[in-house]
Order: structure tokens, then C-alpha cells, then sequence
């Protein structure tokens, strides 16, 4: 099998897994519309999983007799159709369905061109719901229409997403807002499928590796995505992250408006700059590589300096301003580290990052990535969970789409010759979203074919080291 289809079929994976996440088996009575809706959701992921294995197989029988060319043919219009497959099918089913669909995007960034596009789709614009579903959610939160709210408000919105949409208004006193409106009944909808743990062990179990806490896993993504329902809880997390990054130099922050904000409403400054897309597509090298460096400095200092961040980084959730400043956005999806915690993971970094295999696969017992009796060679162990921190074993690194997706590749290929450390290594629960930033951040990098010092940078907010850079200094 492909590189390329092999990552296809991880995303397919997520989709089962959001199976679970979406609805359970269609085997109950259809005691009420919410349970009709889950049911729903599932009978479509089954059938994208069923479409595409029929597709793949008939592909199979068309290669056997072909050349090397015709087969390459083959495997890449499948690659393509199975990109555009998922993107329809999970970009139409709002909620954590899509949610799921954006977690796992960063493993296709090798693959064609046109898949890509596909994909890139989940991390774009959802189709949005009718202006009086969102005006009706408005006067259910704060007993009021918008046109009572709003010197103006725009009744179409300037992006939908997997489980809400955003508007523009204008407030009282002139101030220009962002209106983040949830889909009614989403909630309602997730809320149970959440709930039911059980069912969302079983379907993780059957494409996770069998070392992994699947539990510990599954029950730190429920309450990750049980967060994200509750906006009061998102707008205290943008207000700290607000607070934290107070009048930075080059890091943006929207304020909350919290009067205007509740359960389902979530309203704060409005941010002009260009979108990821665009900036991808306009800004010059050195705007991009400046960029870059925001972004990763955003993450480290969070995650180092406050032993909190944000755990979605895909590129719907960024403005670009001309004077090199990022303003983020989107904090649903946040993870809070206790100190017992960083105290089990930060020991394995400096000797992973120095070449020590011994002591890195000691701390990696004594983290719970490994077990005590493990028996594994440590230089083989160290080769293998290297692989994501090259960016760090060198004074200069350029991250590329060839080097996540080679990684990425690399990792996953569970009958490759780090097969005896994939069997054996196990993810604590406490590392299921780092471990997403981790890649959704490399995939960025990558998309900006970034440069720099970046084991230098990292060693400014894990050690307190003179700065590397000039943003490093302005910092």
C-alpha cells in the first residue's frame, strides 16, 4: 500500500472513531429526533468507509497486469476521489464528525495537490445555517434580536465551522464585533454521544495501537470536546490567553465582550488581516518566515511559560497583519497542564534532544510512555521518537511538506523496523493534545517552508537562554 493511501486511510479512521463520537449502532428504537440525527451521521460515515474499500479493491484488481505508470495512475485518482469523498462527507456533518476530520488533516499534507485541496476544505468554511436559525439562537441567549443588540449586524456570516458560525455586528458604541453563533441542537446532538464512553472505547479500539491507553486517550479527547460546547468556557479561556499576551510585540489576542457572550454566544473584537489562505498564497518569503516564528513562539511560550495552549492549531484560526503580528483565534480547545505532569514529561526532552538513548528511555518509563519491562534496546527506542524532534537536533532546520509527511510515514508504519518499539510505546492521556500541536504546528511550518534556529528558540522558554532572534529580543 501507498504512502498516500495509507494516510487516506488514517483519516478514514478518524471517521470511524467519529462514528462513535456521531451515533452508535442504529439497532434501538427510534425513540426521538436527536437519536434519529445520530443514526444518521453513522450510516454515512459507514458508508464513506464502505465506498471507498470497494473503490480501493476494484482498484487493486485494475493493477495487477498494469505497468508502474498505470498503477501510479491509479493509486493517485483513488488518493484524489477519497479526498474529496471525506471532505464532502465530513465538511456536511457539523459537529464533532468535521471536529475530527480537522484533528487528523495534518497526516495528508504529501499528497496530491488536488486531494490536498479537497481536505483543506474541513479546515475552511462549513455550509452555514439560515440567518433566522441564527438570529432565533441570539434572542434564546440574550432575550433580545440582534437589531436590538447591534447598531448593525450582517444577517449572512463570514465563516461556518464544525459546530458554530461567525457574524459581524457593530456595537453600541461603535465597536467593531466577531459574533460566534452555535448551531442549535448541537449539543443536544453531541452531548450523549460523548457521554457514551463505552461505545467510544470500542470503535478507538479497533484502529489504535494495541500498547495504547485507549481510555486514557478516549477520555481526555470526550472532555476536550465536551469543552468546546460551552463558549462561557471558551471565553474564559480567551480572556486568560488575552491577559497572558497583554501588549505583545507581535502575538494578538481578540478581547471578549463577556455581556454580550453565553453558552451558545460567544462575541469579541473583530480582526481584519488576511486568512491563512491568502497569506499563503500573496506573503513574501521573509513575511512568511517571520510568521512562522510567531507561530511557533505562541505555542512554546504557552505551553513552556503558562503550562497552557491551545490545542486546535489549523490554519482557519490565524489573521496576518502587514507589520508581522499574528492575532489567534479560536480557544475551544484548550489544554491546561498540572505540575505533576510537566514534572513526568519535560525530564525526557533535554535527554532525547542531547542523543542520550539510555536515560531519554528511562524518563519515557517513568512518564508511562513505556513499560518497566519493556526489554527494548534504547538507542532503537531513541531512533524512533526522535523522528519528530529533527527540527531540534541541529543549529538550523528547514521544515518542509516532505519532511512531516516522510515522519509522519515513518511513524505510522507499524510493521517497519521500529515495529518492536510501536508494539510496546503507549501515549499518557496528558499528551494526546501536546502531541497534535506538535504535528498540526510542523505541518504549518511546513505549508511556510520555514528556517531557523529552532533548538535555540526552544531553548529560550525551556531554559531561559539569551534570545536567538530579533523577535526573540522584541520579545
Amino acid at each position: 500500500m501507498s504512502g498516500d493511501v495509507r494516510r487516506l486511510n488514517l483519516l478514514l479512521s478518524a471517521a470511524g472513531a467519529a462514528t462513535a463520537l456521531a451515533g452508535g449502532a442504529a439497532t434501538a428504537v427510534l425513540a426521538d429526533a436527536n437519536r434519529r440525527a445520530r443514526i444518521r451521521r453513522s450510516s454515512r460515515l459507514w458508508w464513506l468507509g464502505a465506498r471507498r474499500s470497494l473503490t480501493y479493491a476494484n482498484v487493486r484488481l485494475r493493477a495487477v497486469n498494469a505497468d508502474h505508470e498505470t498503477r501510479a495512475q491509479l493509486n493517485e485518482r483513488f488518493v484524489i476521489r477519497t479526498a474529496e469523498d471525506v471532505a464532502r462527507e465530513l465538511g456536511q456533518m457539523k459537529g464533532v464528525a468535521m471536529k475530527a476530520g480537522q484533528m487528523v488533516s495534518f497526516i495528508v499534507e504529501a499528497l496530491p495537490e488536488d486531494a490536498r485541496q479537497a481536505l483543506a476544505t474541513l479546515q475552511a468554511d462549513a455550509p452555514p445555517m439560515s440567518p433566522e436559525l441564527a438570529e432565533g439562537v441570539l434572542y434564546e441567549e440574550l432575550g433580545r434580536r440582534p437589531q436590538r443588540l447591534f447598531r448593525h449586524w450582517e444577517p449572512v456570516p463570514v465563516a461556518a465551522a464544525s459546530i458554530g458560525q461567525v457574524h459581524r455586528a457593530v456595537l453600541r458604541d461603535g465597536r467593531e464585533v466577531a459574533v460566534k453563533i452555535q448551531y442549535p441542537g448541537v449539543a443536544d446532538a453531541i452531548g450523549p454521544d460523548l457521554a457514551n464512553a463505552e461505545l467510544m472505547y470500542q470503535m478507538f479500539s479497533l484502529f489504535a495501537l494495541r500498547s495504547l491507553d485507549v481510555r486514557g486517550m478516549v477520555d481526555e479527547l470526550r472532555q476536550r470536546f465536551g469543552e468546546e460546547l460551552d463558549y462561557r468556557r471558551e471565553a474564559a479561556h480567551q480572556t486568560e490567553f488575552a491577559q497572558l499576551f497583554a501588549n505583545h510585540p507581535f502575538i494578538r489576542i481578540p478581547r471578549v465582550v463577556p455581556e454580550l457572550s453565553s453558552s451558545r454566544v460567544l462575541v469579541s473584537d473583530w480582526v481584519d488581516g488576511q486568512s491563512w489562505t491568502q497569506f499563503e498564497a500573496t506573503a513574501s518569503p521573509e513575511a512568511k518566515a517571520t510568521a512562522a516564528e510567531v507561530l511557533f513562539r505562541f505555542a512554546q511560550g504557552s505551553i513552556y511559560r503558562f503550562r497552557v495552549f491551545n490545542g486546535d492549531p489549523h490554519p482557519g484560526n490565524y489573521r496576518f497583519h502587514p507589520d508581522g503580528t499574528v492575532t489567534f483565534l479560536d480557544f475551544g480547545l484548550v489544554k491546561r497542564w498540572s505540575v505533576e505532569e510537566t514534572e513526568a514529561l519535560w525530564p525526557i526532552i533535554d535527554p532525547l534532544l542531547n542523543g542520550d538513548a539510555r536515560l531519554t528511555t528511562a524518563h519515557m518509563v517513568t512518564a508511562g510512555f513505556l513499560p518497566p519491562d519493556h526489554g527494548l534496546d534504547p538507542d532503537q527506542v531513541w531512533a524512533y521518537v526522535s523522528a519528530p524532534y529533527s527540527p531540534y537536533l541541529s543549529d538550523e532546520f528547514s521544515f518542509s511538506r516532505q519532511y512531516v509527511s516522510d515522519t509522519l510515514a515513518r511513524l505510522f508504519d507499524v510493521r517497519g523496523p521500529s515495529r518492536p518499539v510501536v508494539e510496546k510505546l503507549n501515549m499518557p492521556s496528558s499528551f494526546v493534545i501536546l502531541d497534535r500541536v506538535v504535528w498540526g504546528m510542523s505541518a504549518l511550518l511546513g505549508r511556510l517552508e520555514a528556517t531557523n534556529r529552532w533548538r535555540a528558540i526552544l531553548d529560550e522558554y525551556r531554559h531561559g537562554s539569551p534570545p536567538a532572534t530579533p523577535l526573540g529580543r522584541l520579545e
